[in-house]
């Protein structure tokens, strides 16, 4: 390839003396290819991305003023100036493959001639990236109807029908099993040891020649049309022979390459041959698409002009059973690639004009469709399922097998998974849409816009439908984009940055360029999708790197890399990150689970408290959360108030009555939890002391406290709290009117005594009481 930075295209197949000039920012950014090494491809060769200044030109500058260039398929690719049409730019963008460009004579509009261009991409592997994908796409779906069921039988003559618009992706599904390297070593293999068997052949042999004879020859040697009279002193006449055979007919044993397996091997290189040759001849094929079809042609009319299938005739029954079909190496990669052929030319991906139509390579597109399969298998592989709907991937369709995966389509894969008495549902959907702009938070879907994250890995309890794990806050979403054209982890995650480099980075934004754009997309996804546990890149790189928001492997974000190429284990680090996310979710103590039910609990309460009076910000060194944090309400009675306050506060405790009559405390977690004790003085509920608790609560013989001065304990038992005297600065003179509390309330509606209603013991919450301060 010669690399350049401008190029003049003769067009004088059109007009003696035109040209077409295109002019690249840099050199290198043009390649021709003058050894013709990728034949199948345009001569002129430019980059994705990269942009070009064209101008038709003649000696005679009013003709080429009569010339312009467009794209019929993109109109976004050639800009042409509204003054000087001759003049303007191409403009590629994401497109990779055969860009097919219009040439119009603007004084004859009817008149057109296309001019083939190729968009390389940037990554320098995508040629085989492409090729690999493809193939490892075409045999996961034709596993997939195999597995399926689906209604299909294998002909003896084959007979494809091939539409216009499903002409180029049948062709490359079929053309990607037969340029396989595995598919050129099997022929390789079955020429070089054919399978055999021994034959028979008769011929007239000199009866002097044969060195032991049969019963067969004997009778020949006697009973011959050409006898030779014997001597009367030969011994034989004395036995009553009178003449013998000079030639007899006799057998020998030939090794045999006509057998049953090799005219199957040669059945199916005639098949192939002829579904190619179909192809170039189709009216409606382009010229790339024939010069393909002819190149895989003119490779099974090679093997077919091995000396070995000279010798093979053609077959009359197929016996896919054979032992040797099944079994020898070589036949049996044949036989595979035969039954997934008829599958594969049968096939219609309705995806799959977005990754080759009209000549275009995709190479994005069909990484993100190659990388639908590779998660599925891990996954399938992790979590120990078979999902029922992967029947439903395939379908059969007007006689064709219809491949159920395209963008913006939903392909939802589920099952269920149980481990360590974890009973969890599975989810995985392909180009699953977060629908935005929703109010209610408890549904599934995005805070702000639309979002369609490539795949989305759902996991849930599957004691809750998917709706309730949603409102609940126990169904855990993490999403993964596919990135090809992302080469180094630094596009992705970048380095440190310095003052200068930020700088810099805020003048390309205000360009509209944006290097981090990935990285934001990582983070909507993460911070914009209710219930996101994660976020991450899958790209065809070398480093790993996943993020940890906080201790654990959820939440997070980060990046993948997922090469495709053969012979490696091209997911491993995906799969010890799901495994990690597994181990993660069969730990039912996790911090995440805990943020989540608190998250559900805060979130319950759809009309928030309010509190606009000063409180302390933290109690014992720990943020003060009013609504958890609690308040113990006592009351000291009427008779003997004075004196019971007295003991109150210069013992710096409190007493409850620990029994199971009216007017004792209930002893619950709240109480436990409680930071404040209030005592109430009076019958209508009013309270100014509110005193912080010390940790504890203790429990008192009703002797104990008489031994203390109590004024008045008479039963057996006592729970008693200690507190601090001094009441915070944030609580001095306020008045709480602990009647209009709602649990104060509650328990009016329980205890219709009054009497014991007045005195009797409850629990509220900091938030509760200062609601009802009394103003």
């Amino acid at each position: 390839m010669e690399k350049k930075q401008s190029i003049e295209i003769d067009l004088s197949y059109i007009e003696d003396g035109l040209y077409l000039c295109i002019d690249a920012q840099k050199k290198g950014d043009i390649e021709v290819d003058t050894t013709n090494f990728y034949e199948h491809e345009p001569i002129y060769q430019l980059k994705e991305g990269c942009f070009y200044d064209f101008e038709f030109s003649h000696e005679k500058e009013n003709i080429a003023k009569h010339y312009c260039l467009f794209c019929s398929d993109q109109s976004n690719i050639v800009k042409n100036r509204k003054r000087k049409e001759y003049i303007g730019t191409i403009a590629p963008n994401i497109f990779v493959g055969t860009l097919t460009l219009q040439i119009l004579n603007t004084e004859h509009p009817k008149k057109k001639w296309d001019l083939q261009l190729e968009v390389q991409s940037k990554k320098t592997s995508y040629r085989d990236d492409y090729q690999y994908m493809l193939n490892d796409i075409t045999s996961k779906c034709t596993d997939l109807i195999i597995q399926a069921n689906s209604p299909v039988t294998h002909s003896f003559e084959t007979d494809f029908n091939t539409d216009n618009k499903t002409l180029y992706q049948r062709f490359a599904f079929v053309s990607s099993i037969i340029n396989s390297q595995d598919f050129e070593e099997s022929i390789q293999r079955i020429v070089t040891s054919p399978t055999t068997n021994w034959t028979e052949k008769s011929e007239l042999t000199d009866a002097r020649k044969i060195k032991r004879f049969k019963n067969s020859e004997l009778r020949s040697l006697i009973n011959s049309d050409n006898p030779l009279k014997l001597k009367n002193t030969h011994p034989l006449y004395k036995k009553g022979i009178r003449s013998v055979a000079t030639k007899i007919e006799s057998y020998r044993k030939l090794e045999n390459v006509d057998t049953s397996e090799n005219r199957f091997i040669k059945h199916a290189l005639e098949t192939f041959l002829k579904f190619c040759m179909d192809i170039a001849n189709h009216p409606n094929a382009g010229t790339r698409l024939k010069e393909e079809a002819n190149i895989v042609s003119e490779k099974l009319e090679t093997h077919l002009q091995h000396d070995l299938f000279k010798q093979v005739s053609r077959p009359t029954t197929l016996k896919l059973n054979s032992p040797t079909l099944q079994k020898k190496e070589g036949y049996r990669e044949i036989l595979n690639v035969w039954l997934k052929f008829d599958l594969a030319a049968k096939l219609i991906w309705n995806g799959g004009d977005e990754v080759y139509s009209g000549g275009k390579k995709d190479i994005a597109t069909l990484y993100e469709y190659w990388l639908f399969f590779k998660l599925l298998d891990v996954l399938k592989d992790i979590f120990e399922i078979e999902p029922k709907e992967l029947e439903q991937l395939i379908l059969p369709v007007n006689n064709h097998l219809s491949l159920q995966l395209k963008q913006g389509k939903i392909t939802a894969l589920s099952g269920a998974y149980t481990k360590a008495n974890r009973h969890l549902n599975i989810r995985f959907n392909y180009n699953r849409q977060f629908t935005g702009g929703t109010a209610d938070i408890s549904k599934t879907g995005s805070w702000t816009t639309t979002l369609r994250p490539d795949y989305t890995l759902s996991i849930w309890p599957t004691k809750l439908v998917e709706e309730e794990a949603e409102a609940t806050e126990q169904i855990v979403h993490v999403h993964f984009d596919a990135k090809y054209k992302v080469a180094n982890i630094n596009q992705i995650l970048g380095k440190e940055q310095t003052e200068n480099s930020l700088n810099e980075e805020k003048k390309q934004n205000l360009k509209g360029i944006y290097k981090n754009v990935d990285l934001l997309k990582m983070h909507a996804y993460k911070d914009a999708i209710r219930r996101t546990g994660g976020a991450y890149v899958l790209y065809p790189g070398d480093t790993n790197k996943p993020i940890r928001g906080f201790h654990e492997v959820l939440p997070g974000l980060g990046a993948f890399p997922i090469k495709p190429t053969e012979n490696i284990n091209e997911t491993i680090h995906l799969e010890n990150f799901i495994k990690d996310i597994l181990k993660h979710f069969l730990n039912t103590a996790s911090q995440r689970e805990n943020i989540a039910h608190k998250s559900y609990i805060i979130h319950e309460n759809d009309k928030p408290n309010e509190i606009s009076e000063p409180i302390p910000e933290y109690i014992n060194g720990k943020k003060l959360i009013p609504d958890e944090t609690y308040v113990l309400v006592g009351y000291a009675k009427s008779k003997l108030r004075k004196e019971r306050m007295k003991w109150f506060i210069e013992n710096e405790k409190y007493n409850f009555r620990m029994n199971d009559e009216e007017g004792a405390l209930s002893f619950t977690e709240k109480e436990a939890k409680a930071e404040f004790l209030l005592i109430r003085e009076s019958k209508d509920g009013k309270a100014t002391n509110l005193y912080k608790l010390k940790k504890g609560i203790k429990v008192f013989t009703g002797t104990k406290l008489e031994s203390i001065n109590h004024p008045e304990a008479k039963k057996d038992a006592y729970l008693v709290v200690e507190f601090e005297n001094d009441v915070l600065p944030q609580f001095k003179e306020i008045t709480f009117n602990c009647l209009e509390t709602k649990e104060y309330k509650e328990l009016s509606k329980r205890h219709k005594n009054s009497r014991v209603l007045a005195g009797i013991p409850f629990t509220t919450t900091l938030t509760d009481l200062l609601q009802n301060i009394d103003k």
